[in-house]
C-alpha cells in the first residue's frame, strides 16, 4: 500500500527515534543497514524528512541525525502525507484512475473500509508508541 520511499521513510523514523530515546545521533550508513535500504534512496528520503523537520540532521564528527523530543508525537499519517502525499486515502486498490462510489470497481466498498481503518490508525500512531513497541525484543524493523 505504500511506496518503497514511504517505506524505507517510515523505518528509518522509527529507527532513528529509537535511538534518539537512548540519546544516541545516527550516521546516514548505520541507518540505511538498519532498515535494509540503499544509502542514497535512504539520503534522499532524509533529506525531505529534515527538510521538513521530522528528522534533525547535525553535521560534523559529533553529528548525525536524530528526532528531537518534542517531534515524538508526531503522527505516522505525517510522515505519510510527507513522502506519498494523501494518495493511499483515496486511490484504487486495482489503481483504477476512476474509481469511486458511484463508478467503482471490483473490490471498491471493500477496500474502502480497509482505507479507512489504515488512515484512522495512522492519525491516532505517534512516532513515541511505536518506539515504546519496539523495546519488545519480537518487533523488528529489518529481516
Amino acid at each position: 500500500m505504500f511506496s518503497k520511499s514511504c517505506e524505507y521513510g517510515l523505518r528509518a523514523v522509527l529507527f532513528i527515534a529509537q535511538q534518539s530515546d537512548k540519546d544516541i545521533k545516527v550516521s546516514m550508513t548505520t541507518i540505511s543497514e538498519e532498515i535494509n535500504s540503499p544509502q542514497a534512496f535512504t539520503a534522499k528520503i532524509l533529506q525531505k524528512l529534515t527538510k521538513t523537520q521530522i528528522v534533525h540532521s547535525l553535521k560534523g564528527p559529533h553529528g548525525g541525525f536524530s528526532i528531537l523530543p518534542e517531534k515524538m508525537d508526531t503522527k505516522l499519517s505525517e510522515i505519510v502525507t510527507i513522502l506519498d502525499g494523501d494518495s493511499i486515502y483515496k486511490g484504487c486498490a486495482l489503481g483504477l484512475k476512476q474509481c469511486d462510489a458511484n463508478s467503482p470497481c471490483p473490490v471498491h466498498f471493500k477496500f474502502v473500509e480497509i482505507r479507512d481503518n489504515l488512515q484512522d490508525m495512522l492519525e491516532t500512531t505517534s512516532i513515541k508508541s511505536v518506539v515504546n513497541d519496539l523495546s519488545l525484543e519480537s518487533i523488528i524493523l529489518k529481516r
